[in-house]
């Protein structure tokens, strides 16, 4: 009989530098599974030591994919989902411990407030300071859709957790226009599935409008420099977005 009240599942491709304090912040789960893109460095031999359960498998630009095969594998009544540059805060971890130690039924899942940490300073405000994403929920209640900007697509009573998941991506601005250009990328041509369409315009209004909208309307410029930096390099993925999408249409 499975007794697990709740599993872990971390999504990993060369986490080596913060798979251990990812898995030290999970360590109130009584299963950590990890799914990882076939890393180069030592993301699954720390892992491992740390009692992760392990799988390797391709992500092939398909970010719903895996967090699907990771729900087949998992054997918890409830999941979370954490990638390798999260950390759960010790806050959060006791409202899930309670939450579920109260069996409430009422709910099938939670969203939870996601804050990043860049360059030593949690951006409170902009894009990031409105973040809630839907990570933990009965393993059953859906599926993971769309290849990458996923989301868990579960019909129930969804409730939102007060404390948040600490993010820490891009710590140098090289990995953060890295990140930007290889996430573009699978955005257009998720844009380009969904049969969505670029244009001229969008290509030059939406990076201004989602600059205007980080920095002003959601008081990104309260973070300082690193807001503005944050309101910058998100416009420009917004640029390249689009700009990919509509290579693709002429291309087709």
């Amino acid at each position: 009989m499975n007794n697990i009240n709740i599993s872990a599942a971390i999504l990993t491709k060369n986490e080596e530098k913060n798979i251990r304090e990812c898995m030290r912040s999970l360590s109130f789960c009584e299963e950590v599974l990890l799914v990882d893109d076939y890393s180069t460095d030592s993301t699954r031999v720390v892992a491992k030591k740390l009692g992760a359960k392990i799988f390797r498998r391709k992500l092939d630009s398909d970010f719903a994919s895996q967090r699907n095969f990771a729900l087949r594998n998992v054997q918890g009544k409830w999941v979370l989902f954490v990638d390798g540059d999260e950390r759960i805060s010790s806050l959060l971890r006791d409202e899930i411990i309670q939450l579920i130690n109260n069996s409430i039924s009422q709910y099938i899942g939670f969203y939870i407030k996601r804050i990043d940490n860049i360059w030593g300073k949690e951006l409170r405000y902009g894009e990031t300071g409105n973040i809630k994403l839907l990570r933990l929920a009965k393993r059953n209640a859906g599926k993971w859709r769309r290849m990458v900007h996923e989301y868990w697509d579960v019909r129930g009573k969804i409730g939102v957790l007060k404390n948040p998941i600490i993010h820490y991506p891009h710590q140098t601005l090289r990995e953060f226009i890295g990140d930007v250009d290889y996430f573009s990328t699978l955005h257009a041509q998720a844009n380009q599935e969904e049969g969505k369409k670029s244009s001229i315009f969008k290509i030059i209004f939406f990076p201004i409008v989602k600059f205007i909208d980080n920095y002003f309307l959601k008081l990104g410029f309260q973070d300082g420099v690193h807001g503005f930096i944050h309101a910058l390099v998100m416009s420009f993925h917004s640029y390249l977005s689009w700009g990919k999408l509509w290579i693709l249409q002429k291309k087709n």
